[in-house]
């Protein structure tokens, strides 16, 4: 069996989009950190997002039936620190940035490189975490911002392809 440490040290080395996750609805606001996302098919357009069944923002979300995931751009590490902050309230995490609405209700960020909304399909337990499958409702995305990955323990900034080419 592998242990957790080994484990966590091999995904170091899995390079992955920093997201900030928001949700309301009748549960309330929500909003963490989050870099397990993943396509899972354009035809529908689907996504799945993995949330930890111990984070308050899993109940909130499951109970709000939505989500919309927010790519953060280079310049918004703030942003993934903040919202992964235990000791910050949610009323000081979206005051730190401009929001705006798409379909479902759920905070879309202003300025990110992608906002995907979403509605709740299904759900499933693996371990630790709830697997959230999630039909997309409205995308805005900004294709020529810098985009923010975690790679190694730390965050990085990705040039858009165009401007790495004139770099």
């Amino acid at each position: 069996m592998i242990d957790k440490a080994t484990y966590r040290e091999a995904m170091s080395g899995l390079g992955a989009a920093v997201n900030v996750v928001t949700s309301e609805g009748p549960a309330g606001l929500a909003g963490c950190t989050v870099s397990a996302v993943c396509s899972v098919t354009d035809e529908p357009p689907t996504l799945l997002v993995c949330i930890n069944r111990a984070s308050k923002n899993n109940a909130l979300i499951r109970a709000n039936g939505n989500l919309c995931v927010n790519v953060l751009a280079g310049d918004q590490r703030h942003l993934a620190m903040l919202f992964s902050s235990s000791g910050a309230s949610m009323a000081s995490r979206f005051a730190a940035a401009a929001w705006d609405r798409l379909e479902t209700g759920a905070p879309a960020l202003i300025g990110g490189v992608a906002a995907l909304d979403c509605e709740i399909m299904s759900m499933n337990e693996v371990g630790t975490h709830t697997v959230f499958y999630c039909a997309i409702k409205a995308v805005r995305s900004a294709n020529d911002r810098d985009g923010l990955i975690y790679f190694g323990r730390d965050f990085h900034r990705l040039q858009p392809a165009a401007q790495a080419a004139h770099a």
